[in-house]
């Protein structure tokens, strides 16, 4: 049978409680500094929450914002496509009416401008 690996002989340390070691016994001391540490970062940590819902109340107003200005956006991109393909109509239409002025100045009779047109 082999033998296990390592040695029988290893020194095993407890995991005792760290203590703090204070001279004087100043333990007063030691409570009203960390007591204020504390109050100090209760204090950042409440500014810190008060301003992000700060910013998150002002992301939610431009998000808010955006989204109107899309569909302002969106409705006026429909009514300029439905404008100029009204203005395409009527160019169509004038250059027709300007052809069939000239094809009867020209003296081509009203049936073979139908053909023509056809």
């Amino acid at each position: 049978m082999p033998r296990p690996k390592g040695s029988k002989n290893k020194v095993t340390r407890s995991k005792a409680p760290r203590k703090i070691t204070v001279a004087n016994n100043d333990f007063e001391t030691l409570i009203a500094e960390k007591t204020s540490a504390k109050e100090n970062l209760t204090g950042e940590i409440a500014t810190l929450e008060e301003n992000l819902a700060n910013i998150k109340a002002d992301l939610k107003a431009k998000k808010a914002e955006l989204k109107k200005l899309d569909t302002e956006l969106g409705k006026l991109e429909e009514q300029k496509a439905a404008f100029d393909a009204r203005e395409a109509e009527e160019a169509k239409k004038a250059e027709l009416e300007e052809m069939i002025q000239k094809l009867m100045a020209d003296g081509v009779s009203a049936a073979e401008i139908l053909e023509k047109l056809n």
